[in-house]
């Protein structure tokens, strides 16, 4: 994992995503050695131990390959998407340890930090404005399809959970996913984020 991080084309990347999502493997596996190394780096910041960066970065393209299928261009780059994924599941580890009190010397100020440490400024811009966008676009829905929207893609969890965690049918929860992203995608679109 020395290797530096390199920056990968997003068209490349959303690529090599849709290859993953058809399950291609030899484009996952592009898609793993062009963000890899930048995603590890931002897993070690957070976590400050690569034993726990190392496991985080391998959930979190075990995710990746599931959820593939899920990605949606218009929503966010293919790395603002897979930082996402990473950055939840070393927010994730931080906060079991801590509840266990397996490591207190974790700092506690991480948990608290959104940013991410391995972007450029030019990158936190980018992600910042798309964010906002995304913000302003969530916003406009209903409060129980943000809900739905934000338990699915922002928590990682699959439709299923977000239905047994809402006590709503499996149908209702989809239905309510698929017509969000279409509100969200015409409104990031109107708003050239798209």
């Amino acid at each position: 994992m020395s290797t530096p991080p390199t920056q990968a084309d997003p068209a490349q990347l959303r690529a090599w995503l849709h290859g993953a999502a058809r399950r291609d493997r030899l484009a996952f596996r592009a898609l793993y050695e062009a963000s890899a190394p930048r995603l590890y780096g931002l897993a070690l910041r957070i976590l400050g131990r690569r034993e726990l960066a190392e496991e985080v970065l391998q959930e979190s393209f075990v995710a990746i390959w599931h959820h593939a299928v899920d990605y949606e261009s218009a929503l966010s780059a293919p790395m603002t998407w897979m930082t996402a994924i990473v950055r939840n599941r070393a927010f994730d580890v931080l906060r079991h340890r801590r509840s266990t009190g397996e490591d207190d010397a974790l700092d506690s100020a991480a948990l608290a930090s959104l940013a991410d440490l391995a972007a450029t400024p030019a990158e936190r811009l980018q992600t910042s404005s798309e964010a906002q966008a995304l913000a302003d676009c969530m916003a406009a829905l209903e409060a129980r399809h943000r809900e739905v929207i934000g338990m699915a893609f922002f928590h990682d969890l699959s439709y299923s959970d977000v239905a047994n965690k809402l006590t709503l049918p499996l149908g209702t929860v989809k239905t309510w996913i698929r017509r969000s992203l279409a509100r969200l995608h015409d409104c990031l679109s109107a708003r050239g984020a798209a």
